[in-house]
């Protein structure tokens, strides 16, 4: 049964089901997908306005080479007209694999007896940091399994931690969490920490596979976790990232949950998810899957311009669990934040290790190996603009207040110089000779491109105090 929103209170509305599997398989089956309405429904998108779950079907539904392709440079317009060049940079650090759940596509599964379970120390993840800002980086995503010791207390106090770190000219300013479900009050007390984003990826918007996949622990209530981030919005966290892990059901269903999820949230609080990731099953210690769902890759560069189109104002995110030849395809098509110098073993980062990787060790495999310099260079030498930027996030415009900056346009105006100043920084304080040419000349190709803005002189001002070593300046 779907809901409908007029009909319930806000804590009726948060328990009630949103994902109505009759309801979509309906929207696939029964939509057509001719030449004009897919043509009409890009249009739509392109307009920026978010799809509803009929027009999303209407664009799975377009199987002709040509329309598939329109599809594609439909995403590219429009990442382009609403993100411009920039894509935001962030690393994943695990803070723990203490898990009681048993997911057959996850290393860190409870009946994998051969993982030597760690829990990084203060000091140790104080070490893990310290590197991380070594290499550049300004945005963390802490991951965490889901077990008693990774209590909202705890979580806030490693996120303290974290932004107490600071190294030569270096320090984290934005800490997104990827961790387990928790009541209103845990979120608030995660919330308190001054975290950036809450993720929770639902995994699979199918329940029945949902079941099959999740044998034990929290995790295996489906609806538990359906309605976890609606939790994290009535205990003010406005700032949340959903997902599905493509390859466990039918992409096209998973494509359509999402955005369905989407549509609740815009019901429910007035603003959509701040991000979406659709990370595909990669290898894993003792993975034990239907291998008739895999999502090949042809199929996985269309579902991401979909899901462009779909959600014209929510942020994209692909991570090394694709190889670089994916992730420098996809870019092209709607992605607007990767991780860089990517190591899933914990305690990694400041160990060095970027070599083979042990499935022992990890929660899965990675595919993009390489360093986040390496990645700089070739975002720079491509025309992107590397960005670590945390304005928004600093200044309160999250939540429906991004929206107010992002939907009219305006999130260019702040997006590229602020861009622009964070790639400054990393050029003085991380760049070799080579990349600090390279980067210079983008910059300045990129001023010319804002032509008259009224920021520019603003910006070349800004530019010229980091280079007098000033830091975090921001619009």
């Amino acid at each position: 049964m779907i809901y409908h929103p007029e009909k319930y209170s806000i804590a009726d509305k948060r328990m009630a089901p949103f994902i109505d599997s009759g309801e979509i398989w309906n929207f696939i089956n029964n939509t057509k997908a001719d030449k004009q309405r897919v043509r009409d429904v890009i249009g739509a998108s392109l307009d920026k306005k978010r799809l509803s779950l009929e027009e999303t079907a209407v664009l799975i539904n377009a199987t002709d080479p040509g329309l598939v392709e329109e599809i594609k440079e439909g995403a590219r317009m429009l990442k382009e007209k609403v993100y411009g060049e920039r894509i935001v940079l962030f690393a994943p650090l695990y803070v723990g694999d203490l898990c009681t759940n048993n997911c057959q596509y996850c290393g860190f599964r409870a009946s994998n007896k051969g993982v030597r379970r760690i829990t990084l120390s203060r000091e140790e993840l104080i070490a893990e940091t310290r590197a991380l800002i070594d290499q550049g980086h300004k945005r963390l995503i802490l991951v965490y399994g889901e077990h008693p010791k990774y209590s909202a207390g705890f979580i806030a106090e490693t996120v303290e931690i974290v932004y107490g770190v600071k190294h030569k000219n270096g320090e984290i300013r934005r800490v997104n969490i990827n961790a387990a479900p928790f009541d209103i009050p845990g979120f608030r007390t995660i919330k308190d920490a001054g975290i950036g984003t809450f993720q929770i990826f639902q995994e699979t918007y199918h329940e029945p596979t949902y079941k099959k996949v999740h044998l034990g622990g929290i995790k295996r209530n489906y609806e538990w976790r359906l309605t976890s981030l609606d939790r994290a919005q009535e205990a003010g966290i406005d700032d949340v990232g959903i997902g599905a892990l493509f390859g466990l059901y039918d992409w096209r269903f998973e494509v359509m949950g999402l955005v369905r999820h989407v549509n609740h949230f815009e019901a429910v609080y007035n603003v959509g998810p701040h991000t979406i990731s659709f990370p595909r099953i990669q290898n894993a210690m003792s993975l034990d899957i239907d291998k008739s769902r895999l999502v090949k890759d042809d199929e996985f560069v269309r579902l991401v311009s979909i899901l462009r189109l779909a959600v014209p104002y929510t942020g994209m995110i692909l991570t090394a669990r694709e190889p670089s030849h994916i992730r420098d395809q996809i870019l092209r098509f709607g992605v607007s934040q990767i991780d860089g110098g990517t190591n899933l073993e914990l305690g990694g980062y400041s160990k060095g290790k970027h070599d083979q990787q042990d499935l022992s060790k990890g929660q899965f495999q990675i595919n993009d190996n390489r360093s986040l310099g390496e990645i700089m260079d070739e975002l720079i030498k491509s025309g992107y603009i590397p960005s670590f930027c945390t304005a928004c996030y600093r200044l309160g415009r999250t939540g429906e207040h991004f929206m107010e900056f992002s939907v009219p346009g305006f999130i260019k105006r702040y997006c590229t110089p602020n861009a622009l100043l964070t790639l400054a920084e990393y050029l003085e304080d991380y760049g070799g000779e080579e990349t600090k040419k390279a980067g210079y000349r983008l910059i300045d190709d990129k001023i010319k491109e804002l032509g008259q803005e009224q920021k520019v002189a603003k910006l070349k001002e800004k530019i010229g105090q980091i280079k007098s070593g000033k830091r975090d300046l921001y619009f």
